[in-house]
């Protein structure tokens, strides 16, 4: 920690002192009047101009602690030097602004430790504090500062009991601010029965050695340090106070007369000297200029003596000013660590713990799954089982219509071979009827001629004439009775050649087509019997027409009747009108 953040530390308390509202912000004057007592502590030359400047009438309204750093940094932390100013005096000046506001002792006077001890304890909790505002003291050092202050004074301090009060005290931030770590100490909870002189002289050696950086004195009333002198080599009492870049000494422990330093750099060293002169347990410091020659009043002082000296030494070999400084960095970085590895230990244990949830949830997904194998496998088998079922039955069934399907084919083709030898059979007796039809037109043609030779050769006889052409129209109207038969046995052709294409419909459509092809054939067989006695009447007209015709050819006498003759062509054309009434039929 370097000295500005040491400043700034203390300078924080002042400024939140003098924040009554506690808003944030600091009137100017006030402002002012801190800069003005701050520029004299740390002994800088006064700048009013630049204060003036910055601090201006025209800007109106307080400061908050951001529009204040810039001038805190710019003209007195930047100026500020180290060892030209007396620390104690700056922070006794932030101390007393801080503690008009915050300190409350118990105004019964019952207060463990006194205002200068609180001043004490306010700078050693500073210094041991986190770099982060709010300040606070984290537990651990809180532990650690307590536990120096019991040291000192030969007390164990009870662990349990100082774990039960942090965890029942609340913490801001992680740790005990210094008004709840001043109260702690004056509650007497951990220094029970120990009087006030003591505690302040365990805080003041504390003081001594973490803030001022004494790394040993002596003690009263073990006596002190016997020291041989350069030019008369004679050995004097001194006083002796180590810090970690000199050795000093002075006539008493009030330390009022200093009679010199011995300055250490990391080229001294310190050796353990036989007894002579009738000194005993003397040691020496071996610097660049000279050495010096000491004795201690027991074997232990000079071990604790040897020791202290060298833990100086090696600082200034390694280049660190201040011994509690670095352990302070030590125990953050190890606090860190601790809370890294803890961190870890915590993620680990997160990680195992989710590891383990999801173990168990695969091991119970697998359960679902073995048990939904096994189901499956059971469904697997049932449906295997009623498949092999299905598919036994299938074939069967299968089995069963391809037997029938054979039948029934060989029974369609049996059927077939029969229509079609039935279709040659009706095709050839259509042919027959076209002939038929044929000859009835030659003949009737042979009529028409008769009749047109019978009225060119008698006009008189124009009415039988007339009748003749009547017979002549339903002789025509016979024809296309005969066409429209002609059409519809080629519509029964073509039923019969569909009938051969849709050779899949089943058996009982087949024998129904059979039984109509069977009344078809009757019924044309009819016909034909019919065309074939009207043929035979036709040519018994003709004949009977040629041998009316003949007699036609005669002449008439005077005396016969027309009457007769009409009587003998009405009686001819009588069967070709009773042959066309049984073909309608």
């Amino acid at each position: 920690m370097d000295l500005r953040a040491e400043l700034l530390k203390s300078i924080w308390y002042a400024f939140t002192a003098l924040d009554v509202e506690k808003s944030g912000k600091v009137s100017k004057s006030q402002l002012k009047v801190l800069s003005h007592n701050l520029y004299t502590v740390l002994c800088i030359p006064h700048d009013p101009v630049a204060l003036e400047e910055h601090f201006r009438d025209d800007d109106d309204g307080p400061v908050s602690s951001q529009g204040y750093m810039p001038y805190l940094n710019k003209y007195i932390l930047d100026k500020v030097e180290e060892g030209a100013f007396v620390k104690e005096n700056f922070d006794e000046l932030c101390w007393t602004l801080t503690a008009k506001k915050n300190y409350k002792p118990d105004r019964n006077g019952n207060s463990l430790v006194s205002h200068q001890d609180a001043f004490k304890l306010w700078c050693l909790f500073n210094f041991l504090s986190e770099d982060k505002y709010p300040l606070v003291m984290v537990p651990d050092e809180v532990e650690y500062l307590l536990k120096k202050i019991c040291t000192a004074m030969n007390v164990e301090l009870n662990s349990c009991e100082l774990d039960d009060y942090l965890s029942q005290e609340p913490q801001g931030q992680g740790g005990l601010t210094v008004w709840q770590f001043l109260d702690m100490v004056n509650s007497g909870r951990f220094l029970r029965g120990i009087e006030q002189e003591a505690i302040s002289m365990a805080v003041e050696e504390v003081y001594q050695e973490v803030i001022e950086d004494v790394l040993k004195q002596a003690r009263s009333p073990h006596g002190y340090l016997w020291k041989k002198g350069q030019l008369r080599r004679n050995w004097s009492e001194r006083w002796f106070m180590l810090k970690p870049s000199v050795l000093s000494y002075y006539m008493s422990e009030e330390r009022k007369e200093k009679k010199g330093n011995i300055a250490l750099d990391k080229h001294c060293c310190v050796e353990v000297l036989p007894d002579r002169d009738g000194k005993r347990c003397m040691f020496c410091v071996k610097t660049s200029s000279r050495t010096y020659e000491m004795s201690a009043s027991d074997t232990r002082q000079r071990q604790e003596w040897t020791l202290a000296i060298q833990t100086a030494i090696r600082l200034q070999a390694e280049g660190k000013k201040s011994l509690h400084k670095d352990l302070k960095q030590k125990r953050r970085e190890q606090r860190e660590q601790r809370e890294q590895r803890k961190a870890a230990k915590e993620e680990e244990t997160q990680r195992l713990k989710q590891l383990q949830e999801e173990k168990e949830r695969k091991l119970q997904e697998l359960e679902l799954l073995k048990e939904a194998q096994r189901q499956a496998e059971i469904l697997l088998q049932e449906e295997e089982q009623r498949r092999r079922q299905q598919h036994e039955e299938m074939q069967r069934t299968l089995e069963i219509q391809l037997r029938e399907a054979e039948q029934a084919r060989a029974s369609m083709q049996a059927e077939m071979v029969l229509k079609e030898a039935e279709a040659e059979r009706q095709r050839k007796r259509i042919l027959e009827l076209e002939e038929m039809q044929e000859r009835l037109q030659e003949a009737l043609q042979q009529e028409v001629k008769a009749r047109q030779d019978e009225e060119a050769v008698r006009y008189a006889q124009a009415r039988l004439l007339a009748e003749e052409e009547e017979k002549l129209k339903q002789l025509m109207k016979l024809k296309e009775e005969q066409e429209e038969y002609i059409i519809k046995t080629q519509r029964e052709k073509q039923v019969l050649k569909q009938e051969m294409e849709t050779k899949n419909k089943c058996l009982e459509e087949a024998q129904k087509q059979l039984e109509e092809v069977r009344v078809n054939r009757q019924r044309v067989d009819q016909d034909v019997m019919a065309a074939q006695r009207k043929l035979r009447q036709a040519s018994t007209n003709v004949k009977h027409w040629n041998v009316q015709m003949n007699r036609l050819m005669h002449p008439i006498g005077p005396g016969e009747k027309r009457t007769n003759v009409s009587a003998g062509v009405f009686a001819g054309y009588q069967p070709l009108l009773s042959r066309r009434d049984s073909s309608l039929k």
